[in-house]
């Protein structure tokens, strides 16, 4: 048994390697995680910048990866807790944002600020248990290449948001957006799409 398998399947041990990676009722990884364990561990292209103001809860057992040339702005939240996050080539994740893993976004994709993108969900279904203490479901995120993300967007477990789609500001996407499409409001529906034969954003009818 690998010494990963050993350590999920045994809860004791589970917990002591938890405690080891980071305090108690914290998300974030202790000092000697992040200067030893994360170097080791994650990959950061090269040209790409994380801003000193970002919190990187980012921990060694699940993935966290950068491309090429992308840039993290100051204020926004990492965490790979649940799941891995992957960002890839000349991407910029805006001021203040939230990804929240399982989450890939691919090159070329603009973030603008206050954006939250979580694979995340807390339990809730037993009344007698704080949704906190509950198990969570995750559900992977997927934004294609060239997307831009407009501000204040709230992006839910599983949604895959396609090629060259745009996300009007202060939309809740619950559902998948096709591939060169533009998609706005609570919950978000496609307004427009690319027609390649007219070469025209066209308005869909409802």
């Amino acid at each position: 048994m690998a010494l990963v398998e050993k350590i999920k399947s045994n809860p004791r041990l589970k917990k002591l390697v938890l405690w080891m990676l980071m305090p108690k009722n914290q998300a974030r990884p202790r000092l000697w995680v992040k200067l030893f364990l994360n170097p080791f561990k994650h990959h950061k292209g090269k040209g790409s910048l994380i801003r000193r103001r970002t919190r990187m809860d980012v921990l060694p057992f699940n993935l966290f990866s950068m491309g090429a040339n992308s840039t993290i702005e100051d204020f926004a939240t990492v965490n790979n807790g649940v799941g891995p996050v992957v960002i890839g080539d000349r991407t910029r994740i805006g001021l203040g944002c939230v990804l929240i893993g399982p989450v890939t976004v691919g090159n070329d994709v603009m973030f603008a600020q206050n954006v939250v993108v979580s694979g995340l969900n807390h339990g809730y279904q037993d009344i007698n248990t704080p949704p906190s203490l509950q198990p969570v479901e995750t559900k992977p995120i997927s934004i294609g290449d060239e997307v831009w993300i407009g501000a204040n967007v709230v992006i839910t477990a599983g949604v895959t948001i396609g090629k060259h789609a745009v996300v009007a500001a202060g939309s809740v996407v619950t559902k998948d957006v096709p591939d060169f499409s533009i998609a706005a409001g609570n919950p978000a529906r496609i307004l427009k799409q690319y027609n390649s034969e007219t070469m025209q954003w066209e308005r869909i009818k409802s």
